[in-house]
């Protein structure tokens, strides 16, 4: 890009990226639920053996959602330089994808087994993608990234600095720590020793396995420019093995007879889906729950900080590396995903402004609001990266099975680390106990 070249032809604008109005429409939906515009986000029902069971009495709330979801994404699209019509006509069936994997997700056997919506909205992108093909018309819908940023900007908003308090240093010890540890790890095992030769497939399943899974997967993606194929490939692993870990890891401390407390800070360290770790957790009891949930809390404030890193080692490192000419200071800006900012300023609002101003109660109802639209948002990013991706790409990422391999050896050097961390900080070693 040459230097004389206009400022809008160098950066994406606060008008035109996808980044910024991941934040736009992050404190729209934050405001609406503040102020009481929205009292409710409707969701399908749980069901057993009757199907219809799921849809009573919430068809015309669901038909209001999509409309609502529709219309504020359109707002973006259209601004962005897209077209609003092809957009609203796509993500009309794109919104009955997700309400399918919502609905096979809430079946109450799959539910049981922890098999959640992100993995059925994922499911059904793939199988429509790889069998009939995603149609033309439904690809100007396919905003993934405009999706999925929107609810990470949600996700700040439940990173509360109080509940991170209740923790202290106990909490502080395993979760960070052992991530950058596992980070580096993982970085240096898959570049020097499996020889994967994308390093930013490397870094994007490093992030994935050591700090929050997706949510993480898709900051340090967009900081490392990783391909679309890339990072599909590091959520569907995340997606299976957290599956795997929610339903096996109780188990197995109950097993062993471990300490429920230190087994919930290890599942909180290890287990990379906040919501597998709530539901992990609470199989050891309350107390465990708790600490499983807040460990995780905390690992989730370094998703700004780890994508802010790999955007300086990218722009310092990596692409001098590869023989480009070595970019300005300046391009750390421009590469650091800017959703972050609106990630990190929804947990401020929330933990020093809202929480003194209106109470915990209040607080506690309005992220029941906010998490609500994250997990719509979420299933909509699922469904589209689903679509958008093609497996016999997925299969010249694979690459032998190494990247497979760099999970597996990543979170098993995790699951090692966090224990020790874990049992020298909730087993009264290093701190006194605080539960």
């Amino acid at each position: 890009m040459q230097n004389g070249a206009p400022p809008a032809t160098r950066q994406p604008t606060l008008l035109t990226s996808e980044d910024w109005w991941a934040i736009w429409l992050g404190g729209l939906l934050i405001a609406v639920a503040v102020f009481e515009l929205v009292t409710a986000v409707p969701g399908v029902g749980r069901w057993t053996a009757d199907p219809g069971t799921a849809f009573e009495g919430r068809v015309l709330a669901l038909a209001l959602l999509g409309l609502g979801l529709a219309l504020i994404t359109a707002l973006a699209v259209r601004i962005m330089g897209g077209s609003l019509i092809r957009h609203q006509a796509g993500f009309v069936a794109l919104f009955l994808l997700a309400v399918l994997s919502y609905f096979f997700a809430n079946q109450t056997g799959i539910r049981a087994a922890g098999v959640g919506y992100a993995f059925w909205a994922l499911l059904l992108g793939l199988v429509i993608s790889n069998t009939i093909g995603t149609p033309g018309w439904l690809k100007p819908a396919l905003r993934s990234e405009l999706y999925i940023k929107t609810g990470l900007v949600l996700l700040g908003a439940e990173v509360l600095f109080n509940r991170i308090l209740t923790l202290g240093p106990p909490g502080l010890f395993v979760a960070w720590l052992v991530t950058p540890i596992v980070i580096f790890f993982m970085y240096r095992f898959g570049t020097r020793v499996l020889k994967i030769a994308s390093p930013s497939l490397v870094i994007v399943i490093a992030a994935a396995t050591s700090v929050c899974g997706v949510s993480a997967a898709i900051a340090v993606a967009a900081a490392a420019r990783a391909k679309k194929d890339e990072l599909t490939l590091a959520v569907g692993m995340t997606l299976i093995f957290t599956v795997v870990m929610m339903i096996l890891m109780p188990l197995g401390i109950r097993a062993i007879g471990l300490d429920p407390i230190i087994g919930g800070a290890w599942i909180g360290g290890t287990v990379d889906a906040t919501g597998a770790v709530v539901a992990a957790g609470a199989m050891l009891g309350e107390d465990a729950g708790q600490v499983a949930a807040v460990v995780k809390m905390i690992q989730n404030v370094l998703i700004g900080v780890v994508a802010f890193l790999v955007a300086v080692y990218w722009v310092t490192t990596i692409e001098k590396k590869e023989g480009a000419a070595r970019p300005a200071v300046s391009e750390i800006w421009t590469r650091f995903p800017k959703f972050i900012l609106g990630f990190i300023g929804a947990s401020l609002l929330f933990s020093f402004v809202l929480t003194p101003v209106l109470g915990d109660a209040a607080v506690t109802g309005i992220l029941d609001l906010t998490s609500d639209f994250r997990g719509w948002l979420f299933c909509l990013a699922f469904v589209s990266i689903g679509l958008e991706s093609n497996l016999k790409q997925l299969r010249g990422q694979v690459q032998g099975g190494r990247p497979i391999q760099l999970y597996l050896v990543g979170q098993t050097f995790n699951l090692v680390l966090t224990f020790i961390a874990a049992y020298l900080a909730f087993g009264g070693i290093l701190f006194e106990r605080v539960l």
